[in-house]
């Protein structure tokens, strides 16, 4: 299998990929396709990949509102930071692993839980419908989505701005 490089650009901008990310949001994009597109050149995705990959974790994973979509969107480019392509190689996978859990960790220390339904308020878990929810100027008011993900893609290009000072280091 072909080992992957990630490329962080030298003028790469934590603030500028937290306001994409949001502004994906804004677009119409679901919570993880506005965390992954804020970061697809680097993953060396184009557009239409990128948020193909992401579309069904939108709403907890289809409106299912377990885990948020935007740590989703952290875990897919978790995969990109530190891939873990062989499945024989436990040191990657552990190294992927610690990753996503330091990534949720922040998130949850952020927000109190990375689970969709509880960042909402919905303390009752019931059936939702697949249709996703119509973006009205209503549905920005109530819902914290656009933070979220902000804060996601924050999480996300601080990790990557510390790897580019390491390797600026080396």
């Amino acid at each position: 299998m072909k080992e992957f490089q990630m490329r962080i650009p030298h003028d790469f901008n934590v603030e500028e990929r937290v306001t994409k990310a949001k502004e994906n949001f804004k677009a119409g994009f679901n919570c993880c396709q506005s965390v992954i597109l804020a970061f697809n050149d680097i993953a060396g995705m184009d557009d239409a990949a990128a948020a193909t990959i992401s579309s069904g974790f939108g709403g907890g994973m289809g409106r299912l509102r377990e885990v948020c979509g935007s740590v989703s969107g952290m875990t897919l480019m978790a995969g990109f930071i530190s891939p873990a392509c062989n499945p024989s190689d436990k040191t990657e996978r552990t190294a992927n692993y610690a990753l996503v859990q330091d990534f949720a960790n922040k998130f949850k220390e952020i927000n109190g839980s990375i689970v969709c339904r509880e960042l909402l308020g919905l303390s009752v878990r019931k059936s939702e419908s697949p249709e996703p929810s119509e973006r009205t100027a209503e549905y920005y008011k109530k819902r914290p989505c656009e933070e979220l993900v902000g804060i996601s893609a924050r999480i996300v290009a601080e990790k990557l701005q510390s790897l580019l000072r390491k390797e600026d280091e080396a």
